[in-house]
């Protein structure tokens, strides 16, 4: 069906003037005279990409490609006029329950934490300057205990952790065997699993290529967090 006979068949249904049919275009921030609205439905010109979408906003048109281009393969394919009448008056009756609307969800909550650029060794051990780090966002998926990040560098943690992954870190001083940790030991920093190990501590690799690093009672050894995951 030609553009211009479908916004006029519209109209008159609606039970709207040229006129008041410019005036609804103008609401929704057309700039449009009930001149064009004429030359519109004569096929004298056509309306702009955004003045056609405001168009069937206001004329209620739903099915654009059903209604200028015949039944096509929308949603109300196949349906008569009466039919897509009663499809229409339906949707409306779901919208206005208001039972079936949209749930808007809730804004992401973003926070700012210091992750360090010194990588903690997952490997041989790089010391963790607790001077040089970037503040970054993170949002609900990081836990809320957590106080910072530390990026990972090497692969004796895995399969759980990776090379190049970041960890979120919850700052305490102790930890008991069989929890994974952040530890400062002998100048290095290390994401392990404290164990005990014949009775002396041990910072323990999940990856059974690398030995176990024996804690010495003449070394102290730092708890920097424990590893949340």
């Amino acid at each position: 069906m030609d553009l211009g006979e479908v916004i006029s068949r519209r109209r008159r249904a609606l039970g709207l003037s040229q006129a008041d049919l410019a005036d609804g275009l103008n609401a929704k921030g057309a700039s449009v005279s009930n001149q064009a609205v004429s030359k519109w439905e004569t096929g004298a010109t056509l309306p702009n990409a955004r003045q056609f979408l405001q168009l069937c906003e206001v004329l209620k048109i739903d099915d654009i490609r059903g209604e200028f281009l015949g039944e096509g393969d929308g949603l109300l394919a196949g349906l008569n006029r009466e039919g897509r009448v009663k499809a229409r008056e339906f949707i409306q009756l779901l919208r206005d329950s208001g039972r079936f609307a949209p749930v808007k969800s809730a804004p992401v909550v973003l926070r700012s934490l210091p992750l360090y650029a010194l990588a903690v060794s997952a490997g041989t051990g790089q010391f963790l300057d607790g001077e040089d780090y970037e503040l970054v966002e993170v949002d609900e998926s990081v836990p809320g205990e957590a106080n910072y990040g530390v990026r990972v560098a090497g692969d004796s943690m895995e399969p759980l952790f990776h090379d190049g992954e970041i960890v979120w870190v919850r700052q305490q001083r102790d930890l008991m065997t069989g929890q994974i940790g952040i530890f400062l030991y002998d100048g290095c920093a290390y994401l392990k699993e404290l164990a005990a190990v014949d009775g002396q501590l041990a910072l323990h690799s999940l990856n059974p290529a690398y030995r176990d690093i024996p804690v010495s009672p003449e070394l102290p050894l730092r708890v920097l967090g424990r590893v949340l995951h």
